[in-house]
């Protein structure tokens, strides 16, 4: 994804020039515009990007916020920026006034490292005071990036991304809470539990007794459920390596080398045996030792087996309990003489397929 590798490579220059960075507005330069830039808007085009947008609050004119992402002459996206060093829990407010007086549904407060995205999820063209999407961009993950590609240029639509910014909301507010209650559980969150193994009254003491282990058995079962995750994919990772490696590997010659003498004995096989049944039901498979001939090309369904390289030929034949009787020959024409031993092991087959219907 094109996106993402831009979004590394910002990471990494932040990470390289942040303590260089001495001024807000060096922030802002070497840090919030090639954000926006990645995000597919011209930072040099005046009607795309405006900096120092006028936000009149009430009586107080001449109000600007940093940044205006601006869509046919209307604010999509303002945008505040303070210096990297900066808590951006203390500028909430003033952005706040800023939503209010702005068209736009979406605002962004930042320092060039964290990113806070706001909206009026709460309450119609009153920003909400929790952002429904935060990230420090020196530590982005998969999940965020798909979210951050929203806002992009070509994909961006207020209505697709207003109705996903509640569960995104929602999702990481309730991931907070439940970080807190492994760290430290409150007794409602005990209680939850306690009340599905224990049968006794809820004291004070027991709920005491009972939050060490809450806490130690769900990271157990976290850190398990990781653990688990993590050995199925080195496992995955292990087999694919071992593909791979089998992959590249020259592979052996075959020690199977099948004769023109075997394969003219063979066709004298079928040439014996059509009289009985289909050529399509005879097939052949070579093997170091011997060249088989089996019916269906089954393996249990053995008609002879060819014995030809060495100095004396044989011919193996089958009696009705399958047991390989050798018939030795001169040369292949011999197999002729076999025909009836032949046709009559192909009666084997046929009597056990009607006894097995019967």
């Amino acid at each position: 994804m094109e996106l993402a590798n831009k979004l590394k490579a910002l990471s990494q220059k932040i990470t390289t020039l942040r303590d260089q960075i001495e001024t807000e507005e060096a922030t802002k330069t070497a840090f919030v515009l090639p954000f926006i830039d990645l995000l597919g808007y011209d930072i040099f085009n005046p009607t795309e990007v405006i900096p120092e947008f006028t936000a009149d609050i009430g009586l107080k004119k001449g109000e600007k916020v940093d940044y205006a992402i601006m869509e046919n002459s209307v604010p999509i996206l303002i945008i505040e920026c303070k210096h990297w060093k900066e808590d951006l829990n203390t500028h909430n407010s003033q952005l706040f006034r800023y939503f209010h007086t702005s068209k736009s549904r979406f605002a962004l407060l930042t320092n060039g490292i964290e990113y806070k995205f706001f909206t009026d999820l709460e309450a119609t063209n009153k920003m909400d005071e929790k952002p429904f999407l935060e990230f420090d961009i020196t530590k982005l993950k998969e999940p965020t990036i798909n979210e951050i590609v929203k806002f992009h240029k070509t994909k961006f639509d207020i209505d697709q991304i207003v109705n996903n910014a509640s569960s995104l909301k929602y999702s990481k507010e309730i991931k907070k809470i439940f970080s807190s209650q492994l760290i430290d559980p409150e007794n409602d969150f005990i209680r939850f539990f306690t009340s599905r193994v224990y049968s006794g009254r809820q004291t004070e003491k027991v709920l005491e007794q009972f939050k060490e282990l809450v806490s130690k058995s769900i990271n157990q079962f976290i850190s398990e459920r990781v653990n688990d995750r993590l050995q199925n994919a080195l496992n995955k990772e292990e087999e694919k390596m071992v593909e791979e490696q089998k992959e590249s590997e020259p592979k052996s010659e075959s020690k199977i080398v099948t004769t023109e003498e075997e394969m003219e004995a063979y066709r004298i096989v079928k040439a014996i045996l059509r009289r009985k049944i289909p050529l399509t039901r005879i097939a052949f498979r070579d093997t170091q030792s011997y060249f088989g001939i089996l019916l269906d090309d089954n393996n249990r369904k053995p008609l002879c087996r060819l014995h030809l390289n060495g100095k004396t030929k044989y011919i193996g034949l089958f009696d009705v309990n399958k047991k390989e009787v050798r018939e030795r020959i001169e040369s292949i024409d011999d197999i002729y003489k076999l025909d009836t031993l032949l046709l009559r092991t192909v009666d084997y087959y046929e009597e056990s397929e009607v006894e097995k219907v019967n």
